[in-house]
């Protein structure tokens, strides 16, 4: 070791040190839990401190237990108030007697009286997390008078390198000019020379004894030896000697401790350490949530453990009747198969307890087996609808949300004041980076199927690309081939999956929650959108509100006619537009394809503030008359006829038996037409021996050049649903100049126009679509006049210019 260069854990606990904050214990719903002082020593000095002091909260009593302890100082943490406000702020005070304490104590309500006391007494001090908010009540005029205030600031411990490093930018930023500025605005005297000149410091802000001496302060050299040493440290960071070292935290690191801060105290409360070497389980987690685990001694221990590291098999000879249960037994599975784990529950690993990326792998796969299960149980008890059970499977989903609550609280702290530092630093350095920041998350529960959704986020991404904006497709499910790789996807491989029976090419996926929030988190998205309401748009809303993000989504299918459609259980359907309107309402804005969408989500319950009219565009270059050639040739079409049209999912919801039904009254009065179905789907069987015997063909689903000669190689296109919230196929048809025929409910009504590029027709009514498409193919007058207005009108549409459209509309909001 340099001996010239002394480190010290001088944050070792910032909030508490030797107790955990009365916020965390509130959280856990824990009461009270102690640390054992001289344990937070003996672990300082052998991670390699020179010097070690406690940063009690507001009191000196854990420093003062070590105080008589080789190369300590006692040290606390003081909560302070600006007077104009109560805006709360930490103030660290090293190398203080009791009778300093009891001045402070009495100092602090103002907190210029109290660094004037500090010093005029020469008590080396600095400025803890200064960007945290403690009571939602810190401003950038309160940064601004800390720079008047203090020299030393801290790089907290226990904070993320983003916002640590958005502090440096900001106080790097300073200037002699700029403080006096600072100084003129709030009237306040700089409290020490050259205070444009600020000293870092660096601290642990540990409440677990998992992170001691994990950040620290560097200061050297240093001098003199006992007192004389601890001085001389000390004027090293008041003099700009010091320098921060050790790591930052993240979310992990956070949710690592409130687990062992929560198990600490339980095992305390109910005396689990005797029972600790009796059980695997309780074993690993006892060796990864303790600084000092249960020591391994004794016979009886030994015997215990011998007989506990064996595969507990014996614990559930039946399958588990709670989350509970089921959680024990797949915790006891991930430990006994993984080596990793297992040796740490046999003690086979270093002293130190696992660190929070073991415990992460550990949580996350934990709970990824239980939620899987819990969502097939769930899903089948809905489709039965055993609904006491469905009830009484969401109860017991509360004990899985407590099991990773300690997540879902982390990231939020460590996002909640992203916003504030960003601001303060814009302030102080003058940087306006907003507009580039701009950066969206897109959920999707489908993105390599064929289908409207998809095809449309297809598209979306290669504008963003095109025009260089920051979007990211986020999904889950398997993928192949180059797909799997398209930049700016991001595929997670699913925990499980469940397929509806009514609807079995729809295959739900179950999506690892805890790894898609972290992704998120380190994507620093501005914004969530969600394009579908599945598993994955759960995810997404989950996301921006654990994240504080703004979340988005556009309404593109009508699941609750679906529903309907396919089961004819009208009770379904009420329970699904329950779950829709629920849904959507959480959302700040929801996007819909037409004015009849809007509408009818309105009448339903979804509040009229949230709904937004986004009209999309298409692809005039991939679809156009330009790609007609013999493409039906292949299939054995016949020369001379008139072909109709129809792309799409060959399904009842889509009206698929009222186009067979039309097309065979239209046979009967015209023999020169032939209906081409591109598609596939749960209904092409039935379609097919309807139709059997009849001038009809099936392509299957044809993408890319096939899908564009499928269209321009047609005369006629019919579509016949009304359960479309907008239609994409019926602009791609209009733009390789076929006239339409659309219905009278849903979006694609008002994707057309009506006698000009199309017909419309009675949703449902086989004898009118009959009826239109004899009338376009009878007249090829007509045709030929509405084929040049429909490639006109799409031309107009462009898709481009729809998606830059709608990206601006994320700027209405504020960005994060």
């Amino acid at each position: 070791m340099d001996t010239n260069v002394l480190k010290a854990d001088l944050h070792v606990h910032s909030r508490h040190s030797t107790r955990p904050s009365q916020w965390i214990l509130q959280k856990l719903g824990c009461a009270e839990s102690y640390t054992d002082p001289q344990a937070l020593y003996r672990t300082a000095l052998k991670r390699g401190m020179d010097l070690v002091t406690i940063t009690d909260h507001n009191t000196i009593a854990g420093s003062l237990e070590i105080a008589h302890l080789p190369h300590t100082f006692v040290s606390e943490e003081i909560t302070a108030y600006f007077p104009e406000d109560r805006c709360k702020l930490h103030v660290l005070a090293w190398n203080i007697t009791e009778a300093h304490h009891d001045d402070i104590t009495r100092l602090r309500e103002n907190v210029y009286d109290l660094v004037d006391y500090l010093i005029q007494q020469d008590i080396a001090h600095a400025i803890a997390h200064p960007m945290y908010s403690l009571n939602d009540k810190l401003t950038v005029d309160h940064m601004e008078r800390m720079v008047l205030l203090f020299r030393a600031f801290e790089l907290n411990g226990s904070r993320d390198a983003y916002q640590n490093a958005l502090l440096r930018q900001m106080l790097q930023s300073l200037d002699e000019a700029a403080v006096t500025r600072l100084a003129d605005k709030h009237g306040m005297t700089p409290r020490m020379d050259r205070p444009w000149e600020k000293t870092l410091t660096a601290g642990s802000d540990d409440h677990s004894s998992l992170n001691i001496a994990r950040s620290h302060t560097v200061v050297g050299p240093v001098t003199g030896s006992g007192s004389g040493r601890v001085q001389d440290f000390l004027r090293g960071i008041m003099d700009g000697r010091s320098q921060p070292a050790g790591r930052d935290a993240t979310p992990e690191t956070m949710a690592h401790n409130l687990y062992s801060i929560a198990y600490q105290f339980y095992k305390q409360k109910f005396g689990l350490g005797a029972h600790v070497h009796r059980d695997l389980l309780l074993r690993f987690v006892d060796r990864s949530l303790c600084s000092s685990p249960e020591p391994e001694s004794g016979f009886m221990a030994k015997l215990h453990g011998l007989i506990g590291y064996r595969r507990p098999a014996h614990f559930f000879s039946g399958p588990p009747r709670s989350v509970q249960g089921l959680l024990q037994k797949e915790a006891e599975d991930i430990i006994w198969n993984d080596t990793e784990l297992r040796e740490i529950a046999a003690a086979q690993t270093k002293n130190d307890p696992a660190g929070e990326d073991t415990w992460f792998r550990f949580v996350n796969r934990a709970t990824e087996k239980v939620m899987t299960q819990f969502g097939t149980s769930l899903l089948d008890n809905v489709k039965g609808a055993d609904l006491f059970s469905v009830f009484n499977a969401m109860g017991s989903a509360g004990s899985l949300y407590a099991m990773l609550a300690p997540y879902f609280v982390a990231y939020t702290l460590f996002t909640r004041d992203r916003e504030f530092c960003r601001t303060c630093r814009d302030s102080f350095t003058g940087q306006t980076d907003h507009a580039a920041r701009l950066h969206v998350g897109h959920f999707t529960d489908t993105f390599y199927d064929v289908n409207g959704v998809a095809l449309t986020l297809q598209m979306q991404l290669d504008m963003a690309f095109k025009n260089n904006k920051q979007l990211k497709v986020i999904t889950c499910g398997p993928s192949e081939g180059e797909a799997a790789r398209r930049p700016g996807v991001v595929n997670f491989t699913p925990v499980g999956s469940c397929t509806m029976p009514e609807y079995p090419e729809l295959t739900l996926f179950y999506p690892p929650v805890l790894r898609m929030i972290h992704h998120c988190y380190t994507q620093n998205f501005t914004h969530i959108h969600s394009a579908t309401p599945g598993p994955i748009g759960l995810v997404a809303l989950a996301v921006a509100r654990i994240l504080k993000l703004p979340v988005h989504a556009t309404y593109h299918t009508a699941f609750p006619q679906y529903v309907s459609m396919l089961t004819e259980d009208a009770g379904l359907e009420d329970a699904m537009w329950r779950y829709m309107v629920w849904y959507y309402n959480q959302m700040d804005r929801v996007y819909v394809p037409s004015h009849a969408t809007g509408e009818e989500l309105v009448a339903r319950g979804i509040h009229p503030s949230r709904v937004v009219f986004y009209p999309r565009g298409i692809d005039t270059e991939k679809f156009s008359p330009a790609h007609r050639n013999g493409f039906y040739g292949r299939y054995g079409a016949h020369a001379g006829k008139t072909r109709l049209l129809y792309v799409g999912r060959i399904s009842r919801e889509k009206n698929m038996h009222v186009l067979a039904n039309a097309f065979a009254q239209l046979l009967r009065r015209r023999s020169d037409v032939e209906l081409a179905v591109v598609g596939d789907g749960p209904w092409t069987d039935a379609m097919k021996a309807q139709l059997s015997g009849l001038p009809v063909l099936f392509t299957g689903y044809l993408t890319d050049g096939d899908l564009s000669a499928a269209y321009a190689s047609a005369d006629v296109f019919v579509f016949p649903s009304g359960t479309d919230t907008f239609g994409n196929v019926v602009l791609e048809a209009q733009a390789s100049a076929l006239p339409v025929i659309v219905t009278d409910k849903g979006g694609p009504a008002e994707n057309m126009l009506p006698d000009e590029t199309g017909l419309m027709v009675p949703e449902g009514d086989a004898q009118a679509l009959a009826a239109a498409m004899h009338a376009l193919c009878a007249d090829s007058a007509m045709r030929t006049r509405m084929s040049r207005e429909a490639r006109a009108y799409a031309q107009s549409r462009s898709f481009e210019a729809a998606f830059l459209k709608q990206w601006n509309m994320y700027r209405l909001q504020n960005v994060a």
